[in-house]
C-alpha cells in the first residue's frame, strides 16, 4: 500500500484545478512550460484563453505555479508539485512486463543478497529512466567466543570467534595496569553473556551488565571490556552497502553545466556514504512509499532532485534497507511509485525467507 499524505487540493475550485492538473501532468512528460491557449484546448468547458491566464495567475499567486516572465508559459513550483503529488497523482498500475523483470531479478534461488541487491540496482534505473539507490542491510554473524590476550603493558589484542567460523582480531593499547589475569577474568565475564548476541547488539547488554555487576567485576576488568569492545566501534555503526545505479541518466538529462556539477556532488556524497545513515531515515517513518521533492530533504536539496524511496523490511518487521530512484523534479510519479514500492516488497519477502 503506498503511503501518501492527505493533500489540501480541494481548497481549489473546480476549474483551478483542472487547470492546475492539466498544466503539471504537462510539465512532467514535456518539462516544457504550458501556455493559456495551450490549456483551452485541452479543458472539460470551452473558456478564453484571458479567462485561463486569470486562473494562471491566481495559481501563481498562491506559489503553486512560476513563470520566466509574464507572457511566458507557467510550470509547477516546488510546492505546487508537491500539491499536486498529495493530492492529484494517480498511481498506475505494473504491466505484466514490469512485475516479470522486476520478480526475474529478485531470485529467490540466489544465495548472495548482496548479488541480488546489485541486479536489483540495475534494473530500476533501467525501468525508470533515472538513478536508482540501493541500501543493502549490513549482516552481523553472532559472536561465539572472545579473548584479549596480553602482548606488553601498551599492547593487547582482542579475538573474535564468530558462530560461522570466522576469526577477527584487532590490536588496542590497553589501560596502565592491565595483566594477563584481568584479561583472563574480563574474557570469563564477557564469554558468560557473549552467546548468540552479535557486536552491535554486544555493546549495549554488556556495558549493562557490567553496572549489575559492578560490585563483583575488577576495575581493571571492566576498563579492558569497555576499551576492547571499543576498539571495535567503527564496525558497529551503519556498516550498510550504497548501491548506486544508473548516475548517467541523470547526468544526461542536465540542462545546464550548474545542474550537472550539482548532480555529480550528490552521486560523490552517496558514494563516500556521507549521508547514508540519512538516505535510510528518509524512509523509516511508517510502511509504503515516500516522495520527497527538491529542496524537501538536505540531502537532494543541492541537487534540487527528486527521491522515491521505501523501506525493506526482514521477517521481524524490522527495517533494514530501502530501494529508491532518484530524478529530475518532473519524475513520471504515477509510474514510479508502484515500481520502487513492488520492489521493495519483494526484496522483503526474500529476506523473510
Amino acid at each position: 500500500m503506498v503511503d501518501l499524505p492527505v493533500s489540501p487540493i480541494n481548497d481549489l475550485n473546480s476549474r483551478s484545478r483542472e487547470v492546475f492538473r492539466l498544466l503539471v501532468e504537462s510539465y512532467l512528460e514535456t518539462g516544457e512550460p504550458m501556455g493559456s491557449r495551450t490549456l483551452t484546448r485541452s479543458l472539460s468547458e470551452q473558456v478564453s484563453a484571458a479567462t485561463i491566464r486569470n486562473v494562471m495567475q491566481d495559481l501563481e499567486h498562491l506559489g503553486l505555479l512560476d513563470s520566466a516572465h509574464v507572457s511566458a508559459g507557467r510550470i509547477p513550483t516546488q510546492k505546487g508539485l508537491r500539491l499536486f503529488v498529495d493530492g492529484l497523482l494517480e498511481i498506475g498500475d505494473l504491466s505484466s512486463e514490469e512485475r516479470r523483470q522486476i520478480e526475474n531479478s529478485i531470485s529467490y534461488e540466489e544465495s548472495e543478497i548482496s548479488t541480488v541487491l546489485d541486479q536489483v540496482g540495475s534494473l530500476l534505473s533501467g525501468l525508470t529512466h533515472g538513478a536508482s539507490v540501493v541500501l543493502a542491510p549490513k549482516t552481523e554473524t553472532p559472536i561465539k567466543h572472545i579473548e584479549f590476550v596480553f602482548l606488553s603493558p601498551e599492547r593487547a589484542l582482542v579475538i573474535l570467534v564468530m558462530t560461522n567460523g570466522h576469526v577477527e582480531n584487532r590490536m588496542f593499547t590497553p589501560s596502565p595496569g592491565q595483566t594477563p589475569s584481568s584479561m583472563r577474568e574480563a574474557a570469563n565475564f564477557v564469554n558468560s553473556i557473549v552467546a548468540g548476541h552479535t557486536l552491535s547488539d554486544l555493546r549495549k547488554v554488556l556495558f549493562h551488565e557490567i553496572e549489575k555487576h559492578r560490585m563483583e567485576l575488577d576495575k581493571l576488568a571492566q576498563n579492558l571490556i569497555k576499551e576492547g569492545v571499543a576498539c571495535w566501534s567503527k564496525d558497529t555503526g551503519t556498516d550498510a552497502r550504497l548501491i548506486v545505479r544508473g548516475r548517467s541518466n541523470l547526468i544526461n538529462d542536465a540542462d545546464t553545466q550548474q545542474d550537472l556539477d550539482r548532480i555529480k556532488e550528490l552521486f560523490d556524497d552517496l558514494e563516500q556514504k556521507k549521508e547514508i545513515t540519512e538516505f535510510l531515515s528518509l524512509s523509516e517513518e511508517g510502511e509504503g512509499v515516500k516522495i520527497f521533492i527538491g529542496s524537501e530533504n538536505k540531502l537532494f536539496s543541492l541537487s534540487g532532485s527528486s527521491l522515491v524511496v521505501s523501506p525493506y523490511m526482514n521477517a521481524e518487521r524490522k527495517v533494514i534497507g530501502a530501494v529508491g530512484v532518484i530524478g529530475p523534479t518532473r519524475l513520471n510519479y504515477g509510474r514510479i511509485v508502484p515500481i520502487v514500492d513492488y520492489t521493495a516488497q519483494l526484496i522483503g519477502r526474500l529476506l523473510s525467507k
